[in-house]
């Protein structure tokens, strides 16, 4: 299993690249996620100091396992209340990018799915956990939530197309189920109709937010590991 790149760390936060494939958090035994590795980190750092304490590591967001990207996890109870708050206000900017199937080779997006090359998606989204699976429903279904993020088409040749999406909301399987309502489902993404790649090609690539500690604006940017995804975006 790959191991997450450390990015950036300081007292109040990490920031990491998580590879696909890799749990944010799990309760399966003997299963390594991002949270336990992260711990780990701190615990061999706090030792090395002399410090006995036992590190504090606070999941302020997650990640589908099979998709890779850019996250923050906090190292003190305070940083996660004032990260957790930013998420909640919907101030924490997050992009991602995400290769879709079209339905045939000679299509385009705008002709497979009746959008422009650029708008934004809402639609309300119900959370099955016994199915892990989220379904569009219409709005007013007891349970549903409302799922919004915007997409720009910024390159597509021979059936496929790459998206750059800005999440504004974070849905159970957001992106991949919106994109999959319009037809064009993520490649790899056989949960939700997408073709048999072998990893599911979307990347959280971009994460912003402020510094709970003394409220700077802190930027991170990742390059895929996704082969597929890397190729589409050399291309553009």
């Amino acid at each position: 299993m790959q191991q997450p790149e450390i990015l950036y760390e300081d007292d109040a936060l990490m920031v990491c690249h998580k590879p696909a494939g890799l749990a944010t958090q799990t309760k399966r035994l003997g299963q390594q996620d991002m949270e336990s590795i992260l711990r780990n980190h701190a615990a061999l750092a706090s030792r090395k100091a002399g410090r006995g304490a036992l590190p504090y590591i606070g999941i302020v967001h997650r990640l589908d396992q099979p998709v890779e990207g850019v996250m923050v996890f906090a190292k003190t109870t305070q940083a996660a209340a004032k990260l957790s708050a930013q998420v909640q206000r919907h101030s924490f900017g997050k992009k991602y990018y995400a290769l879709v199937s079209l339905p045939d080779e000679r299509a385009d997006f705008r002709k497979a799915t009746g959008l422009k090359e650029s708008g934004t998606l809402e639609d309300w989204i119900l959370f099955e956990p016994k199915q892990n699976l989220s379904h569009i429903v219409p709005r007013g279904t007891p349970g549903a939530k409302k799922a919004v993020l915007d997409y720009q088409l910024i390159w597509q040749d021979a059936g496929r197309a790459l998206l750059d999406i800005t999440l504004h909301t974070g849905r159970h399987h957001q992106i991949r189920v919106q994109l999959a309502n319009l037809g064009t489902p993520i490649c790899g993404d056989r949960r939700y109709g997408g073709t048999p790649e072998e990893q599911l090609a979307l990347c959280s690539y971009h994460i912003d937010f402020e510094h709970p500690a003394d409220c700077r604006s802190m930027e991170f940017d990742v390059v895929p590991e996704n082969k597929l995804l890397r190729v589409c975006i050399s291309a553009v």
